[in-house]
């Protein structure tokens, strides 16, 4: 059921719409070198092979899993002897491009930069996390999307009325098993046509139609695609942080479903926790830093699978506390004033008074102990000279910083001697 045509190319409207530069070229025959990249199903492969097949060039095809600099030096060998002879073009098309280590990749350059081969590589990892930046330079990078549900549901329809290269010989297969195979292969139509026809082989041993109870037993759960190492990594801590700092506690709850399903290190999360708590609700919840220090010592103590109900009790408090980022100013402000402006001196009342002679330079000499005063609080200046002024910790008027912000307006009169 490999689409052999642009025509029969299911879903990537974004990259192959109309007067698209990337369907164009296919079109006119004129491909440059790419990276395609995207999940599995997407449908790299077939469109290596429709492009190569518009272009009149000799296509070369290996997997970077098992090929090495030999097989690259084989494909530019032949590819020299093509130009010499008939003065072909080839395309080289090098599946799971991100496997090639530096070394491999480098071993690609001179023939692409000269126009000898038309690389077209495809990756399910970001490119930009592990392809050569000088073989990134030369190539336009496609990102390929999943394929939308209604996408899926008419390839298995029409590998269902294919009688040539389809499944036309399946039993009946019913709508409601048609939407539910689609909607589970997560926009992979590999795994949606491995499914439909291990359906249909079921269906008919069992003489019956597809029903949802065989489709589900033929689809089983769908694997995901999450390498600790890569942008998958990256991309669904980062929606964890942000759907928690937006108070949305289900998007909270669902990526870190999604990660722990995919085996994340929950100690890698726990430390993310501890620092959403003190970076986005701060003194808002004094109580979500502990609360996520706890959290992190559960997993210690219970690991998995049981500290994941650790990590959902810590989710759910952090997504609902207040939020404030007033600490997290308040240390950025102060830190750029001492890497702008050096640091300056503490007066010498604070200083150190502790070894001999110390009171003989000044140190330490009229600093006012503030429990001995009236309401424990001194109007002493307590900040280096010249920088008496700066205010570094303004409280937001949520949670219990509206409490702190009443405070220290009131202390900061009381430092004035106001």
């Amino acid at each position: 059921m490999r689409p052999r045509s642009l025509d029969e190319f299911a879903g990537q409207e974004h990259v192959l719409g109309p007067g698209s530069a990337l369907r164009t070229s296919i079109e006119r025959g004129q491909l440059h070198s790419m990276i395609l990249y995207g999940p599995p199903g997407a449908g790299k492969t077939t469109l290596a092979r429709i492009a190569a097949r518009g272009a009149g060039a000799a296509f070369e095809e290996a997997s970077a899993v098992n090929a090495g600099r030999a097989e690259v030096r084989q494909v530019i060998e032949r590819a020299e002897h093509r130009r010499r002879t008939n003065d072909q073009a080839t395309i080289f098309f090098l599946d799971e491009i991100h496997r090639f280590n530096k070394a491999q990749q480098d071993a690609l350059l001179p023939a692409v930069e000269e126009g000898l081969l038309t690389l077209i590589g495809a990756t399910t990892e970001n490119p930009y996390f592990e392809v050569n930046s000088a073989l990134l330079s030369r190539a336009q990078i496609y990102e390929l999307r999943p394929l939308q549900v209604e996408q899926v549901g008419d390839l298995l329809r029409r590998a269902l009325s294919d009688s040539e290269r389809g499944i036309a010989d399946c039993p009946a297969v019913p709508g409601d098993a048609i939407e539910f195979l689609a909607a589970r292969s997560g926009g992979d139509a590999r795994s949606a046509y491995n499914a439909l026809e291990l359906a249909c082989e079921t269906a008919q041993r069992l003489g019956g139609a597809v029903t949802i109870e065989i489709a589900e037993d033929a689809m089983q759960a769908k694997a995901i695609l999450y390498d600790k190492e890569g942008d998958k990594h990256y991309d669904y801590i980062s929606a964890w942080i942000k759907a928690t700092r937006g108070s949305d506690v289900d998007a909270s709850l669902y990526y870190l479903a999604v990660m722990l399903e995919a085996g994340e290190d929950p100690r890698f999360i726990a430390r993310r926790m501890i620092v959403l708590a003190s970076e986005d609700i701060g003194n808002a919840d004094p109580q979500a830093l502990p609360i996520a220090v706890a959290a992190a010592q559960a997993v210690e103590h219970v690991g998995m699978p049981e500290c994941a109900l650790n990590l959902s009790q810590a989710a759910v408090y952090l997504a609902l506390a207040p939020k404030s980022n007033a600490s997290y100013e308040a240390i950025a402000r102060a830190r750029a004033d001492v890497r702008e402006q050096g640091a300056a001196d503490p007066p010498p009342h604070l200083q150190d008074s502790h070894y001999p002679g110390a009171r003989k330079l000044g140190r330490g000499v009229g600093y006012e102990y503030p429990h001995a005063l009236p309401g424990g609080v001194s109007d002493q200046a307590l900040m280096p000279e010249g920088l008496e002024d700066r205010r570094y910790y303004e409280p937001t008027e949520r949670g219990f910083e509206e409490t702190l912000r009443e405070r220290l307006e009131s202390l900061r009169q009381k430092q004035k001697g106001t």
